[in-house]
């Protein structure tokens, strides 16, 4: 009997207070969350921590304002002072803003208007500010809203010595000094990027280039933050290191830094990484890779870069039960030494207790990683064979094989990640499919989702969106699959029954 059953909507992924997915199990339910459609999102207690309140968080909000904040303001609890200030100041030209504290925890509250709402909230999302749950749990255990926190196992002695201790065997050539854990992801890049910017700026250096479509909140970062819209290029092709050599001999004295996913999501593709460092190194421009779509502990690129970002929630973190990120400084760097000082400034530490449970948790990358990639070589191999399916995207598809294999750890450390279309209706197949469904990836458990229905449905919903991603070579409907660790016969049974 398959270990895969149905979850119905809203079921977190997995089952665990602090999960960080949560069951879309139809397309319909995709578009009703992304519509917000009431009948939808009433079912939806939780969600991927940067996208949706926790319902600790909430109801600490919830509380602080009745009894502290006046009528006719919204209120957003963030992770720190520094980000309080940040967004204070985000918001200063557009409304009057009020500074929250109580207790350590920090806030702001302004106007509650829809459009200030969403710039807000976007500017916590894509830097990663929200008030993580363990600490919103944490604060309702003390004020006695909430009898006691989740049992959970958590590391007993120094958790970020232990983490690093780790992570630094996937980064023999750093020191404990190069490491800096942050509160996400999206924290560790916005860290990096502004540091990068702020090193560059003061040689007259401020485009950067985007090379290849990559997440969407780093797409949002890169053209927000840039010095002026004029300073943000993006490279569709991430194959065409032509393209960007001659771009780097026109502009090279005025660009900042280059920022590419190591592979790219969704598309899993993989640029010449030796030939575009040198290309880097030739003019001054800093690089920036992302190794999370396969884990850094499935590529050897630190050396090629200035910093490494990873986010930790995905493999190092396989259960599913927190947001971690990592911003690694090469120490050959001829800017070392000051970008260690300026991520230490711009990043948000990890929370202690998640801190705790990810020490934990770390220890069985490498394990789940094997198991991982051995079954993402099987179903890539059932895919690429269907006639039922009409295109497949992997570490090894053929256009980035060999690109891939240059810095491979290993020729089969492919990481979770396939993202495939199918030829016949995607909401019959996505429908039938018995897998978790929801956001996020490099969890022991299988999962899916329609990508860019969640990271850009706005073009996905309309004929001109639609046209442009399809410009870029991607294909609106596509799916992305992250291969867990469960029996592959009961993936594969999962997938063929599906296909129909």
């Amino acid at each position: 009997m398959s270990v895969f059953k149905p979850l119905p909507l809203g079921r977190t992924i997995p089952d665990l207070v602090h999960a960080v997915s949560c069951s879309l199990p139809t397309i319909a339910a995709v578009r009703g969350y992304e519509e917000k459609k009431p009948e939808i999102t009433a079912h939806l207690t939780s969600g991927y921590p940067r996208f949706v309140l926790h319902p600790y968080v909430q109801q600490l909000t919830a509380h602080y304002y009745k009894g502290l904040i006046q009528p006719g303001l919204k209120l957003w609890l963030v992770s720190s002072e520094k980000i309080a200030s940040r967004l204070e100041n985000y918001l200063k030209s557009e409304t009057i803003t009020v500074r929250f504290q109580e207790d350590g925890i920090y806030g702001i509250a302004h106007k509650d208007e829809a459009e200030i709402n969403a710039r807000a909230k976007s500017f916590l999302q894509h830097m990663g500010g929200f008030l993580p749950s363990r600490q919103a749990e944490d604060q309702l255990v003390k004020i006695g809203l909430l009898k006691n926190a989740a049992h959970e196992v958590l590391f007993a002695a120094d958790s970020e010595n232990e983490i690093k201790r780790y992570l630094l065997k996937a980064l023999p050539d750093a020191t404990p000094e190069d490491l800096f854990l942050a509160g996400s992801g999206m924290n560790a890049i916005y860290s990096a990027f502004k540091s990068v910017s702020e090193v560059q700026a003061k040689k007259g250096k401020t485009i950067w280039i985007q090379i290849g479509w990559l997440y969407l909140d780093t797409i949002a970062i890169l053209k927000k933050f840039t010095s002026s819209p004029s300073d943000y290029i993006f490279i569709s092709n991430i194959f065409d290191l032509g393209a960007i050599q001659q771009l780097l001999e026109k502009q090279g004295s005025r660009i900042a830094g280059i920022i590419t996913e190591i592979p790219s999501n969704p598309l899993v593709q993989t640029s010449d990484v030796k030939q575009l460092s040198s290309l880097c190194r030739q003019h001054d421009v800093s690089l920036i890779l992302d190794t999370s779509i396969a884990s850094l502990f499935s590529v050897n690129v630190f050396s090629y870069t200035d910093v490494l970002v990873n986010s930790l929630t995905k493999y190092t973190a396989s259960e599913g039960d927190l947001i971690a990120g990592l911003a690694a400084v090469n120490p050959k760097s001829k800017n070392a030494s000051e970008l260690r000082h300026l991520i230490g400034k711009f990043r948000e530490e990890l929370y202690p207790r998640d801190a705790a449970r990810l020490a934990v948790e770390i220890s069985n990358t490498e394990k789940v990683l094997t198991r991982v990639a051995e079954n993402t070589l099987h179903v890539a191999q059932f895919l690429e064979k269907d006639t039922r399916v009409n295109s497949v995207c992997w570490a090894l598809e053929s256009k980035s094989k060999a690109n891939y294999l240059a810095i491979a750890v290993s020729p089969n450390s492919v990481g979770s990640m396939i993202t495939f279309s199918v030829n016949g209706s995607l909401d019959a197949f996505y429908d039938r499919l018995s897998f978790p469904k929801g956001p996020s990836f490099g969890m022991k458990t299988t999962l899916i989702c329609p990508f860019m229905y969640l990271a850009h449905y706005d073009m996905v919903n309309s004929q001109e969106g639609r046209k442009e991603l399809l410009l870029h070579g991607i294909n609106p409907d596509i799916l992305r699959l992250s291969v867990g660790t469960e029996p592959i016969e009961d993936i594969i049974e999962a997938l063929n029954l599906a296909l129909g």
